[in-house]
């Protein structure tokens, strides 16, 4: 399969620095970006932005769930209002800022905990994609590749929606095709294996799984974790990779 190559950017607040963006974006094809509600703040959207711009990336807004102290990896009690508003607040600041630059924001990832849920729960997966409906012009979501891509696409199409389904270079899958919890051991690879699963997602369009299954996952993008040191490390022989 032809892959893009993402990666979530922009994740640095203030004086904390997460992530090597400067060295990640040459590599990669889309960029999603922090809104300000799990990281990321003005300065670092405009340079993030900037950055983008300056290697033709595309860009996303990369919202969460309001917890900028736990990085937006625990999960909220939010209603499907509180959710399609927090999506509105956070898509509509990326929006206005890469516009302002001479950008088009082009997708949705949602982050963290957030995207879990929405990968978890029907109930927030459809207010996610209520909240894109609702916007004031067309984007995309990109969302976990799975068993159930079918099952997605077609409540997807009941919002009018565009999905881009994302496979991960970086993490090791279970047998049911979710990502293991980080706080498992194994659960984010080393260069070694992720390199070999890249390999195998290009080649075979599959990954093996903690147990040593294979799992097929149709996926349009891949996502290499900017937070993660080996995954920045691997980044270009990753694009080699997908080059072929």
């Amino acid at each position: 399969m032809t892959l893009q190559l993402n990666c979530d950017l922009g994740e640095s607040f203030g004086s904390w620095t997460m992530g090597m963006d400067a060295a990640v974006m040459p590599y990669i094809d889309q960029a999603s970006i922090a809104c300000g509600f799990h990281a990321g703040d003005p300065m670092v959207i405009r340079k993030t932005l900037a950055l983008a711009k300056a290697h033709q990336v595309v860009i996303g807004a990369h919202p969460s769930y309001p917890d900028l102290v736990g990085f937006g990896r625990r999960s909220m009690q939010c209603s499907s209002e509180e959710i399609i508003s927090l999506m509105h607040y956070q898509i509509a600041a990326i929006d206005g800022m890469a516009a302002s630059a001479g950008l088009t924001l082009d997708y949705v990832k949602p982050h963290g905990a957030l995207y879990n849920d929405m990968m978890a729960k029907p109930d927030v997966r459809d207010a996610i994609m209520a909240s894109m409906s609702e916007y004031h012009r067309p984007l995309t979501l990109m969302l976990q590749a799975t068993l159930q891509n079918a099952e997605h696409q077609s409540a997807a199409e009941r919002f009018g929606l565009n999905l881009c389904f994302e496979a991960f270079a970086d993490r090791c899958y279970d047998d049911d095709g979710r990502l293991l919890a980080r706080s498992k051991p194994d659960a984010v690879h080393s260069k070694e294996k992720m390199l070999a699963q890249v390999k195998q997602l290009c080649n075979e369009g599959s990954v093996t799984t903690i147990n040593g299954n294979t799992l097929k996952l149709q996926a349009d993008t891949l996502c290499v974790h900017g937070d993660n040191k080996a995954g920045v490390q691997a980044i270009q022989d990753i694009r080699e990779l997908i080059n072929g």
